[in-house]
């Protein structure tokens, strides 16, 4: 219950946040919106997002916003994400796809083609197809890292849906490296039913929660680059 009211408490903030730079980004390009929104929101975001989010600071929203450059550089780098976000809508529609930062937050549930059957971690030929689709995209964009994140919604005991999650993301991850991904770029969390997205107390709320969580980074490269660009 803490854990979702500090997460609570962190959206209002990166709200709060992102409102007050809205004079200042309104008639900026992507690449001047990261530089204002980083500068301005990542040390905050970062502190309160990175700890507070997720089962201690492992989640994706927490790696993505406390992931922050910020200034011109971050610029640079949100403008590659918008790329890469772009490339991800066209290929998987179904798939959710937002740009966070200067980072990616992509998330499939049993609407978008990436799900698992009642009490199974295998992934079943319409979970492949749209996963290699995204395999083919994260080859095109070599200089970032990927956080695989598993949950599951509230029915059955706590524990075991803990456990299943982590098998959840233990098998996408395993299929990605198996697919060419560099087991260097993954990083695997899992949340059980700790982190709903939606009510639990509806059937369709189940459904979305049962959802397995992408976050996109950029690495040391794409960060030393970006920093060249504007020496």
């Amino acid at each position: 219950m803490i854990i979702l009211n500090l997460n609570k408490i962190g959206i209002i903030l990166m709200s709060l946040i992102v409102l007050s730079s809205c004079d200042a980004v309104q008639n900026a390009n992507n690449t001047q919106k990261g530089a204002v929104i980083g500068t301005t929101a990542g040390a905050v975001l970062g502190g309160v997002l990175g700890n507070n989010v997720g089962n201690k600071e492992n989640s994706v929203l927490g790696a993505v916003i406390g992931g922050v450059v910020g200034g011109v550089a971050g610029g640079v780098i949100g403008k590659q994400m918008d790329k890469q976000a772009q490339k991800i809508e066209e290929e998987i529609p179904g798939a959710e796809v937002t740009r966070v930062g200067e980072g990616i937050d992509i998330v499939f549930d049993e609407r978008s083609g990436v799900y698992f059957d009642t009490n199974k971690h295998n992934i079943n030929a319409k979970s492949k197809e749209n996963l290699t689709k995204l395999v083919n995209v994260f080859k095109q964009y070599p200089d970032t890292n990927i956080i695989v994140e598993g949950h599951t919604d509230s029915s059955g005991d706590d524990t075991y849906n803990m456990e299943l999650s982590k098998k959840r993301a233990n098998s996408v991850t395993n299929f990605l490296i198996s697919q060419g991904i560099s087991q260097s770029r993954l990083t695997t969390y899992f949340h059980g039913e700790t982190l709903p997205k939606y009510d639990n107390a509806t059937a369709e709320g189940r459904a979305k929660n049962r959802r397995v969580e992408f976050g996109v980074v950029a690495n040391d490269k794409m960060i030393e680059d970006a920093k060249k660009k504007i020496d």
